[in-house]
């Protein structure tokens, strides 16, 4: 079974809103850390929001106040609502999970958000 899966990518104009999803492996059981990165092509990736277990979250500053990231412990399933959406949003977003005592590290494959008009 795949780790973690990402979902609800796509096109998107300015303005606009999509929600992605990060449904994590039925398997894993102590998901600690979960978080959402992206990445443009020839740049590094960036944290763009986390979560803990317990619920506390943390946001890049080019996000906050438009992005919202939350979490479903019951269904291993990971929540980004992103509203007012900006070119500079354009990128590939990650999935990240820390499982465990040993905080062992899982990444998704990705899903391309673009956003123009």
């Amino acid at each position: 079974q795949v780790p973690l899966v990402e979902s609800g990518g796509g096109l998107v104009q300015p303005g606009g809103s999509l929600r992605l999803s990060c449904a994590a492996s039925s398997t894993f059981s102590g998901i600690n850390y979960m978080g959402w990165y992206r990445q443009v092509l020839g740049k590094e990736r960036e944290l763009v929001a986390f979560i803990s277990s317990g619920g506390s979250t943390v946001y890049a500053d080019s996000v906050k106040g438009r992005f919202t990231i939350s979490r479903d412990n019951d269904k291993n399933t990971m929540y980004l609502q992103m509203n007012s959406l900006k070119p500079e949003d354009t990128a590939v977003y990650y999935c990240k999970a820390l499982v465990g005592i040993t905080n062992r590290e899982y990444w998704g494959q990705g899903t391309q958000v673009t956003v123009s008009s």
